[in-house]
């Protein structure tokens, strides 16, 4: 039996976006966005709503609104995990944010991805490349999380990097594209 466009989203292969179950599913999340992002400090109305759409969500995990995402149900936040204002998670396969990691205000983070074959992009089809976030990690404003990313424990993202290759664990990353900095 073929494989569905959203089992071919999960699973990192070409998939339609235009899907009626794709759109079915957006149409939720955005219906869900716009609940989260009216409540007021209520850090627990918050919480019960992340648990609710996330794959995961680790005890203490917090992302203060507006909050934007594709999906929500790929992605996984480890516990004490908080993310500031205004940041975006394109989630179209899973996005793991370890435990005690810091996200300040306006940060992307993208599993979605495009075809490099201008053929194939033109067929208006997507994919998806999965990002890991370790435990511990910060990331400085206005950074950019490019799709297939792996940015182990302990790394610091410098405010509006853009990181397109993986960071190492402890290591400090700064500018555009990102490279190591310090010691």
């Amino acid at each position: 039996m073929p494989l569905s466009e959203k089992q071919k989203m999960l699973a990192g292969d070409l998939y339609s976006p235009n899907d009626a179950e794709l759109q079915h599913d957006l149409a939720a999340s955005r219906a869900w966005m716009d609940a989260y992002n009216a409540l007021g400090s209520t850090r627990a109305e918050r919480a019960s709503l992340l648990r609710a759409r996330f794959a995961s969500v680790g005890e203490g995990a917090a992302i203060r609104p507006p909050f934007f995402c594709d999906y929500g149900f790929n992605i996984h936040l480890g516990a004490g995990v908080f993310l500031n204002f205004n940041c975006v998670i394109l989630d179209v396969c899973e996005v793991h944010i370890g435990d005690g990691t810091q996200i300040a205000p306006a940060v992307q983070i993208y599993a979605a991805d495009h075809p490099r074959d201008p053929a194939a992009r033109r067929s208006g089809l997507e994919l998806g490349r999965p990002v890991v976030i370790g435990r511990n990690v910060w990331i400085g404003g206005g950074a950019i999380i490019l799709p297939g990313i792996t940015i182990a424990d302990d790394a610091i993202i410098g405010a509006g990097a853009v990181v397109t290759r993986d960071v190492a664990a402890g290591v400090t990353v700064a500018g555009n594209p990102a490279r190591r900095i310090g010691g």
